[in-house]
């Protein structure tokens, strides 16, 4: 599938995707962290945004889509300037208090309901106090529409092929005691696109030695993307 993305996804996301970089705003020096960077478009914008002074950090589960983002980033020159590794957002492979700011795209509806408060505490361990999160995803209304019901019952009877589904964006990261600084709402083919940017807030304190969280057991974040 990974062959395939750019053409399949890749374009069509795009300028949800632009928003949300835009509204993340990564200055000069940063360390940022990308969960399922796919084939790097939005890494390399990242490795750019840093500058000489900052890194750029991937993460994704696709050995597939790490060979194409590595080779991308070599052909533009930036192997410097970006770590990728494959793993698992259910128990990112970084220390606490570690990251300015978390970017993820059309990747957090892939993670099962139960999985997806895994997934932000993860991302909230990893980020610095004040840091910045930025999520792009399929968004789901209490009231849904038709487009929004076929998609819903083509995931639940087809999910190897619709693998994810519409969630609550702003909901979830609320939830995960994010605090909201803007949500951006947009469209496509009769889908709901939200683009959330959120803050870490609260007092930095480290856990105790070897109480990283996460699961012991890993789970594909990708399975689309292999």
């Amino acid at each position: 599938m990974s062959k395939w993305y750019d053409l399949l996804a890749g374009h069509s996301e795009k300028r949800f995707r632009d928003v949300g970089l835009q509204l993340l705003n990564i200055q000069e020096g940063e360390k940022v962290l990308e969960i399922g960077f796919g084939t790097g478009h939005c890494i390399l914008s990242l490795a750019r945004s840093v500058g000489d002074t900052g890194k750029t950090y991937g993460l994704d589960i696709s050995e597939g889509m790490l060979k194409i983002t590595t080779s991308r980033i070599e052909k533009a020159g930036l192997s410097e300037k970006v770590d990728l590794q494959c793993g698992d957002a259910l128990n990112l492979p970084y220390p606490e208090f570690y990251f300015d700011a978390v970017f993820t795209s059309f990747t957090l509806e892939l993670f099962g309901t139960p999985e997806i408060p895994i997934v932000l505490e993860q991302c909230k361990r990893v980020l610095k106090k004040g840091g910045r999160i930025c999520v792009v995803a399929m968004s789901k209304k209490e009231k849904q529409g038709t487009m929004e019901k076929l998609y819903e019952w083509l995931h639940e009877k087809f999910p190897n092929y619709i693998d994810c589904r519409p969630i609550f964006v702003r909901q979830s990261l609320e939830s995960a005691h994010l605090k909201i600084v803007n949500t951006t709402m947009m469209s496509f083919l009769g889908l709901d696109v939200e683009i959330v940017l959120a803050n870490k807030t609260g007092e930095q304190k480290a856990k105790p030695e070897g109480a990283r969280g996460g699961r012991d057991k890993s789970r594909f974040l990708l399975a689309r993307r292999k």
